[in-house]
C-alpha cells in the first residue's frame, strides 16, 4: 500500500493477522506508506499484505521489539508510525499524532487507549498497563498514561536511542529512553476497538500472555 502522498511510514508488527488486514489497510490514510512486518506467522499474513499493496518485511526472530525494530530499519521516510495490525485501532487516529510531530509540537506523539465496548481490554491487561504507566510517571516523570500502543516520531531520532529490548519490554524501554532524553511527548485519546474476528492477542488474550508481558516489562524496569 504505497501512495505518492505518503510522508510517513506505518510499521505494523504482525503475527497471524491475515483476517484483519483487508479491512485495516483499506482505512489507512494516504499520508502513510505501510510496512507489514511478518513475525513468524503461520497463516497468510505476508501474502495477504503483499496482495493488498503493503511492503512486507520478514523478521524471523520472535518478539514485538524484534518486529518493530525490523520495520524501523526498513523504513525510508523521515517520519515513522507504529500501530498493531489486529484491527483494534483506526489508522485515521494517527493523523493528529503525525501533525503534532511535523508541526513541532512534540518529538513523539502517542495514543492513550479508550475502549469502545466492554471486554475489549481485559481487566488483567488494563491493570498491568496502568501499574507500569503509573510507576514510570512517578519514578522518572514520564508524560503518558499508556504504553504508547500507537505512536509517531522521527525515524532517525528513534534509531539514535539504540533501544535493545526485542520482546514485549520494547515499549517500556522506549518510554524510559525518551523521558530521559528529554523528548516532548503529546498524548491523544484513541479508540480501542475489538480485534478483528479470527485474530487473537498475544498479550491480553490470556492471563498467561499478560504475565509473560509483565515479566518482560519488569526486566526492562530493573
Amino acid at each position: 500500500m504505497t501512495s505518492a502522498a505518503a510522508i510517513c511510514d506505518l510499521v505494523l508488527p504482525c503475527r497471524d493477522e491475515a483476517p484483519a488486514l483487508a479491512a485495516l489497510l483499506a482505512r489507512v490514510p494516504a499520508e502513510f506508506g505501510v510496512i507489514v512486518v511478518d513475525n513468524g506467522s503461520r497463516d497468510e499474513t505476508a501474502s495477504v499484505a503483499a496482495d493488498l499493496g503493503a511492503r512486507v518485511v520478514v523478521e524471523p526472530v520472535p518478539g514485538y521489539g524484534s518486529a518493530v525494530h525490523a520495520g524501523m530499519v526498513a523504513a525510508t521516510r523521515d517520519y515513522v508510525a507504529v500501530m498493531d495490525g489486529d484491527g483494534s485501532f483506526d489508522p485515521a487516529d494517527l493523523l493528529p499524532l503525525l501533525a503534532d510531530v511535523r508541526e513541532g509540537r512534540a518529538d513523539i506523539a502517542v495514543g492513550r487507549r479508550r475502549p469502545t465496548a466492554r471486554g475489549v481490554w481485559p481487566w488483567h491487561a488494563r491493570v498491568g498497563n496502568a501499574l507500569i504507566a503509573a510507576w514510570l510517571r512517578r519514578s522518572i516523570g514520564m508524560d503518558a498514561h499508556d504504553i504508547a500502543p500507537m505512536r509517531v516520531c522521527r525515524r532517525e531520532a528513534l534509531l539514535a536511542l539504540d533501544l535493545q529490548d526485542r520482546r514485549f519490554g520494547y515499549p517500556v524501554e522506549l518510554l524510559q529512553s525518551i523521558t530521559r532524553a528529554g523528548w516532548r511527548v503529546v498524548e491523544h485519546d484513541v479508540a480501542y476497538h475489538p480485534r478483528a474476528e479470527g485474530t487473537r492477542s498475544k498479550v491480553s488474550g490470556s492471563v498467561v500472555g499478560t504475565a509473560r508481558t509483565a515479566r518482560d516489562f519488569m526486566r526492562v524496569l530493573r
